[in-house]
Parts: structure tokens; C-alpha cells; sequence
């Protein structure tokens, strides 16, 4: 029940997310000049690799669920015995990945206000910030997500099947908001 009522969950979030690309879609239409102008003060290398983290970090949560599958919540072996890791590990590391993705961004909002790109300044700061905003939003939920899905592995008497679930649902979470950030970043960065 817990797998359906996630899917079920995201797909309302597909909803929001997809009223957030028709705004994105119809201020560019109307505003084809602005947009040329503004989107030339984006740092493309930039945001590619803060993606390409972000893209790589469904990866290595990937990993944590098949941990969580076999019931492996902590490493058997040696901190660079990246086979016998457990879900812990993956799931740092995804943390880490996911902090730094956040971080990137953030620089990057730093680099464009001082370009004089805000939120308020026109119709493309609008939309840029706000796409990119609570995409970031929803990236630090999945942080905090993966925070509490450790500490519940901590302090659980047993690593059974409650807690390889909720790891799980956790991860279809985070698989989400990396396609909806492939999908942002070919929208703002790519389609110029």
C-alpha cells in the first residue's frame, strides 16, 4: 500500500510540476527577446555538471535499495568495498551528491542575481526561480527523506521489510525529482 500511495502521491506532483513547465512554455512564447537576452547569462558547463551529479546520484541510491533488498542496512567490509556496501553507505553518498546538487544551485542563483537576474526583476527571473526553487525544494525534502530513513535503519532493533519498504519509496521519490530536473534542464538550459 505504502508503493501505491507514493506512485499515487508523485503523480500529483507530476501534475504541479507539469503547471510549472505550461508557465515556463507561455511567458517564453510572449517574451521572445527577453528570453534570448537572459538565458545568455546562464553558466551551461556549470549546470551540466551540477546535473550530471544529480543524475548520478539516482544511481548510487539505486544501489542503497538493492542493500535495503537484502536486508543490508551497513557495510560488511572495508570502506572502499564498494560491493559490500550497505544502504547506509549509498545513501550518504546519495546525500552527499544531493547536498551538493542544492549547493551548485545556490551558487548559481548567486552568479545571476549579480548578473541582475532576481525573481522580480522580469518574467524570465519569475519563471527561472521559480521552476528551479521548488525543484530545489523538492531535492531537500528527498535529503531530509534520506536522513530520516538512516536514522530509522539506526534505530531499529532489526533491518526487516518496514524498513527496506521505506527505503524503497524513498527512492522512487528521488528518481522522480532527477527526471523532472533532466526534463528542467533541457527546457532552460538546453532549448535556448
Amino acid at each position: 500500500m505504502v508503493s501505491v500511495g507514493t506512485v499515487v502521491w508523485l503523480s500529483s506532483e507530476l501534475m504541479f510540476f507539469a503547471g510549472l513547465f505550461a508557465m515556463y512554455f507561455t511567458l517564453r512564447s510572449t517574451s521572445g527577446e527577453m528570453w534570448a537576452e537572459e538565458t545568455a547569462k546562464l553558466n551551461f558547463p556549470f549546470a551540466l555538471a551540477n546535473t550530471i551529479v544529480l543524475v548520478a546520484s539516482s544511481f548510487t541510491c539505486q544501489m542503497g535499495v538493492f542493500a535495503a533488498e537484502r536486508l543490508q542496512p551497513r557495510k560488511t567490509g572495508g570502506a572502499f568495498q564498494f560491493s559490500r556496501w550497505g544502504m547506509n553507505e549509498w545513501f550518504t553518498l546519495t546525500f552527499l551528491m544531493g547536498a551538493f546538487f542544492v549547493a551548485g544551485q545556490a551558487t548559481e542563483y548567486a552568479m545571476l542575481v549579480s548578473e541582475h537576474v532576481s525573481l522580480s526583476s522580469n518574467a524570465y527571473g519569475s519563471a527561472f526561480y521559480m521552476t528551479t526553487g521548488f525543484h530545489g525544494l523538492h531535492v531537500i525534502g528527498g535529503l531530509v527523506a534520506f536522513l530520516l530513513i538512516m536514522g530509522r535503519s539506526f534505530a531499529a532493533k532489526k533491518f526487516g521489510h518496514f524498513e527496506a519498504t521505506s527505503a524503497i519509496v524513498t527512492s522512487y521519490y528521488w528518481h522522480f525529482v532527477d527526471v523532472v530536473w533532466i526534463g528542467l534542464f533541457l527546457v532552460i538550459y538546453v532549448l535556448k
